[in-house]
């Protein structure tokens, strides 16, 4: 059973991740389209570049946070009982391990960036990045709490979208100049963390449905009726964060080719006119 900071907190990371990448894919495209190539971070600009390894510093910073509060406080520190792990936080040792494999992630890119340890190319670094989410997904897949019922169909939805997260990355890896494979695993990345949020307000929050009610860990819902109406308000729900998306991706490739790119590809839209009209 989870709850809701315990969704919050890592949809905050992939959200803010994943808009950040949508805006960096974008722009590197509109800036020079035939030089494209997709980056597994993106780094930025300004300030002197102080802040240029920010995104990296964030995932590593919130991962570590993250997996602290999974591991030492939400456990007690009580690791074993009786010789064994604890049975009584599995939950917590599992998502320790998925965020173990984040920081992880975010060192290996950093040390491959800053320093002369680890020169990873940038298809390593997907794959890297691929192996992380393949823990994650594993984790959400394989997991020791039964997910059932309406709690089970929220997290289903979550796992097809760590599986887009998965072969995204991996297609970076082998289409390294694909702009519509880096702008898929920024979108992907984004989906994944609205639906933590999604998931944090529907079952844990304000949100849950009319008819169901969380009672002793669990999710249970009075009539067949009122799960199968949680059901498919979910189906709706991810509906509308695919669209919010959308929208936000269409946006900001328009804003980011008025002011960053695409001059030349409009004079010569122009001069194409021109000489259609003579």
């Amino acid at each position: 059973m989870g709850s809701f900071k315990g969704h919050a907190l890592p949809g905050t990371l992939f959200l803010l991740v994943g808009v950040w990448h949508i805006w960096g894919s974008v722009v590197r495209y509109v800036s020079n389209p035939k030089a494209f190539r997709v980056q597994v971070w993106n780094p930025v600009s300004g300030f002197n570049g102080r802040l240029k390894h920010l995104e990296l510093y964030v995932v590593s910073i919130g991962a570590f946070i993250d997996l602290c509060i999974e591991l030492f406080y939400s456990t007690h520190l009580r690791f074993f009982v009786g010789g064994v792990l604890n049975p009584s936080h599995m939950n917590n040792f599992e998502h320790s391990g998925m965020l173990l494999m984040f920081f992880i992630f975010s060192v290996a890119v950093l040390l491959s960036e800053k320093t002369r340890f680890l020169p990873l190319p940038e298809g390593a670094l997907c794959l890297i990045a691929a192996t992380a989410f393949c823990a994650e997904y594993l984790l959400f897949y394989f997991h020791s709490t039964t997910h059932k019922g309406l709690e089970g169909y929220y997290h289903i939805f979550l796992v097809f979208l760590i599986g887009l997260c998965i072969l995204s990355s991996i297609a970076g890896a082998l289409l390294p100049t694909s702009f519509p494979v880096d702008l898929c695993n920024g979108i992907a990345i984004a989906l994944q963390g609205i639906w933590f949020y999604q998931t944090a307000f529907s079952l844990y929050g304000p949100m849950l449905p009319d008819g169901c009610r969380l009672k002793d860990n669990s999710i249970t819902c009075h009539s067949a009726q009122s799960e199968v109406r949680g059901e498919l308000l979910a189906n709706f729900q991810l509906f509308a964060a695919v669209l919010v998306v959308f929208v936000v991706t269409v946006a900001s490739y328009g804003f980011a080719a008025s002011r960053y790119g695409l001059s030349h590809i409009k004079s010569s839209h122009s001069i194409q006119s021109g000489q259609v009209q003579h």
